[in-house]
Protein backbone atom coordinates (compact mmCIF):
# COMPACT_ATOMS: atom_id res chain seq x y z
CA UNK A 1 0.00 0.00 0.00
CA UNK A 2 2.42 2.10 0.46
CA UNK A 3 3.56 2.28 -3.21
CA UNK A 4 0.18 2.89 -3.74
CA UNK A 5 -0.34 5.89 -1.43
CA UNK A 6 3.50 7.39 -2.88
CA UNK A 7 2.18 7.34 -6.17
CA UNK A 8 -1.31 9.03 -5.20
CA UNK A 9 0.69 11.57 -2.93
CA UNK A 10 3.18 12.23 -5.99
CA UNK A 11 -0.35 13.06 -8.13
CA UNK A 12 -1.86 15.10 -5.39
CA UNK A 13 1.52 17.21 -5.66
CA UNK A 14 1.76 17.60 -8.90
CA UNK A 15 -1.89 18.81 -9.44
CA UNK A 16 -0.97 20.80 -6.24
CA UNK A 17 1.83 22.21 -7.96
CA UNK A 18 0.00 22.67 -10.94
CA UNK A 19 -2.93 24.86 -9.30
CA UNK A 20 0.18 27.16 -7.40
CA UNK A 21 2.00 27.52 -10.52
CA UNK A 22 -1.42 28.59 -12.53
CA UNK A 23 -2.39 31.10 -9.29
CA UNK A 24 1.22 32.43 -9.61
CA UNK A 25 0.83 33.13 -13.11
CA UNK A 26 -2.70 34.84 -12.55
CA UNK A 27 -1.00 36.87 -10.26
CA UNK A 28 2.20 37.76 -12.40
CA UNK A 29 -0.46 38.30 -14.96
CA UNK A 30 -2.06 40.78 -12.67
CA UNK A 31 0.42 42.96 -11.65
CA UNK A 32 1.44 43.10 -15.13
CA UNK A 33 -1.95 44.49 -16.15
CA UNK A 34 -1.91 46.92 -13.10
CA UNK A 35 2.11 47.87 -13.92
CA UNK A 36 0.43 48.24 -18.05
CA UNK A 37 -2.21 50.27 -16.98
CA UNK A 38 -0.30 52.38 -14.22
CA UNK A 39 2.75 52.85 -16.55
CA UNK A 40 -0.09 53.78 -19.36
CA UNK A 41 -1.49 56.64 -17.25
CA UNK A 42 2.10 58.14 -16.27
CA UNK A 43 2.61 58.62 -19.86
CA UNK A 44 -1.04 60.49 -20.81
CA UNK A 45 -0.38 62.85 -17.76
CA UNK A 46 3.08 63.31 -19.02
CA UNK A 47 2.07 63.81 -22.53
CA UNK A 48 -0.61 66.53 -21.03
CA UNK A 49 1.92 68.42 -19.29
CA UNK A 50 4.23 68.69 -22.33
CA UNK A 51 1.01 69.72 -24.37
CA UNK A 52 0.10 72.34 -21.70
CA UNK A 53 2.64 74.82 -22.47
CA UNK A 54 1.69 74.70 -26.67
CA UNK A 55 -2.20 74.44 -25.84
CA UNK A 56 -2.03 77.76 -23.66
CA UNK A 57 0.22 79.20 -26.81
CA UNK A 58 -2.60 78.17 -29.30
CA UNK A 59 -5.54 79.78 -27.13
CA UNK A 60 -3.27 83.43 -26.55
CA UNK A 61 -3.07 83.45 -30.40
CA UNK A 62 -7.16 82.16 -30.61
CA UNK A 63 -7.76 84.94 -28.12
CA UNK A 64 -5.59 87.46 -29.79
CA UNK A 65 -7.33 86.99 -32.74
CA UNK A 66 -11.01 87.41 -31.47
CA UNK A 67 -9.66 90.59 -29.42
CA UNK A 68 -8.56 92.09 -32.93
CA UNK A 69 -11.09 91.02 -35.09
CA UNK A 70 -13.57 92.99 -31.98
CA UNK A 71 -11.50 95.94 -31.96
CA UNK A 72 -11.78 96.36 -35.64
CA UNK A 73 -15.83 95.94 -35.54
CA UNK A 74 -15.70 98.42 -32.61
CA UNK A 75 -13.18 101.02 -34.89
CA UNK A 76 -16.09 100.43 -37.60
CA UNK A 77 -19.28 100.86 -35.39
CA UNK A 78 -17.31 104.26 -33.84
CA UNK A 79 -16.61 105.33 -37.42
CA UNK A 80 -20.55 104.37 -38.48
CA UNK A 81 -21.62 106.28 -35.28
CA UNK A 82 -20.01 109.45 -35.67
CA UNK A 83 -21.06 109.44 -38.77
CA UNK A 84 -24.83 109.27 -37.75
CA UNK A 85 -24.04 111.66 -35.65
CA UNK A 86 -22.99 113.95 -37.89
CA UNK A 87 -25.80 113.31 -40.03
CA UNK A 88 -28.03 113.95 -37.48
CA UNK A 89 -26.80 117.12 -36.04
CA UNK A 90 -27.02 118.35 -39.80
CA UNK A 91 -30.35 117.46 -40.48
CA UNK A 92 -31.29 119.29 -37.23
CA UNK A 93 -29.56 122.64 -38.14
CA UNK A 94 -31.49 122.38 -41.76
CA UNK A 95 -34.47 121.66 -40.13
CA UNK A 96 -33.80 124.62 -37.69
CA UNK A 97 -33.12 126.52 -40.52
CA UNK A 98 -36.08 126.48 -42.22
CA UNK A 99 -38.67 126.16 -39.42
CA UNK A 100 -36.90 129.58 -38.81
CA UNK A 101 -37.62 130.83 -42.04
CA UNK A 102 -41.37 129.87 -41.70
CA UNK A 103 -41.62 131.45 -38.90
CA UNK A 104 -39.60 134.26 -40.83
CA UNK A 105 -42.62 134.17 -43.61
CA UNK A 106 -45.44 133.93 -40.74
CA UNK A 107 -45.90 129.56 -41.19
CA UNK A 108 -46.53 127.90 -38.01
CA UNK A 109 -45.80 124.07 -38.18
CA UNK A 110 -48.88 122.41 -36.74
CA UNK A 111 -48.41 119.94 -33.39
CA UNK A 112 -48.61 116.90 -35.17
CA UNK A 113 -46.11 117.94 -37.82
CA UNK A 114 -43.26 117.59 -35.66
CA UNK A 115 -42.15 114.21 -34.01
CA UNK A 116 -41.72 113.99 -30.30
CA UNK A 117 -38.17 113.35 -30.13
CA UNK A 118 -37.76 116.24 -32.49
CA UNK A 119 -39.68 118.59 -30.21
CA UNK A 120 -37.81 116.99 -27.35
CA UNK A 121 -34.60 117.41 -29.24
CA UNK A 122 -35.73 121.05 -29.69
CA UNK A 123 -36.21 122.07 -26.11
CA UNK A 124 -33.24 120.26 -24.33
CA UNK A 125 -30.84 119.64 -26.93
CA UNK A 126 -31.04 116.38 -25.87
Amino acid sequence: MSGAWGVAAGVVGSILGAVALLGAGLFAARATKAAALTTAEAQRAAAEAAAEPAQRQADLTAFREIRDEMKAKIERQDRRIDGLSSLVLAYSWTVDRLMNRMRDRGVTPEPEDIHDRVREHMHTGA
